[in-house]
């Protein structure tokens, strides 16, 4: 779908030069001379690459048709993590790279949403909070504030976080996935 150098948003995915681009950051510029234009900065989806641009406001860019579909996660191996579509039970394998350290969050069971683009897997999205179990944390000490300090824990998934002073070990936790961050005690 073809859209405006105007209309184009951070997020976006775009095929451009061969290409699919994922927009970090745009500007829309109007200098007192001269037409008006977009500034943007991309990432290849594919290549890992980065690119800046300047669209005039009168161009137009390919928009790319992306498809989101839930599956639940299955196992890993040595290269590869592996999802079930539940309605229909075929089985897709990603590269554990598409994924990246947020792999480690990945429990049995675990409702994903897999982006598709041209029958190809090309980002996996976790739900925003996941519930995990504390392995080991520091003994709190007397005196420290709470709203302050925090201290490091050990999930069982070996994810290094920062908890607040009343976590325990064997405590299980909410943690956000886009941050990796503590949220709340369950």
């Amino acid at each position: 779908m073809k859209i405006n150098a105007g209309e184009i948003r951070v997020g976006m995915l775009l095929e451009y030069k061969d290409d699919l681009w994922q927009v970090l950051k745009t500007q829309h510029v109007k200098p007192g001379k001269g037409g008006a234009f977009a500034q943007v900065e991309m990432k290849s989806v594919i290549k890992n690459t980065k690119l800046n641009e300047r669209f005039r406001s009168n161009e137009t860019v390919e928009k790319a048709s992306v498809e989101e579909i839930a599956f639940t996660f299955l196992y890993e191996d040595e290269e590869n993590y592996y999802f079930m579509d539940p309605k229909n039970f075929d089985q897709i394998e990603t590269k554990k790279i598409l994924v990246g350290e947020k792999g480690a969050l990945l429990t049995e069971n675990l409702e994903v949403n897999v982006s598709f683009y041209n029958d190809k897997p090309i980002s996996v999205e976790l739900p925003n909070q996941v519930e995990c179990k504390i392995e080991t944390t520091d003994a709190a000490i007397k005196g420290q504030t709470v709203s302050s300090s925090y201290k490091p824990a050990i999930l069982s998934n070996g994810l290094k976080i920062q908890v607040p002073p009343f976590v325990e070990s064997g405590d299980k936790i909410l943690v956000d996935t886009r941050t990796i961050e503590y949220v709340k005690k369950v």
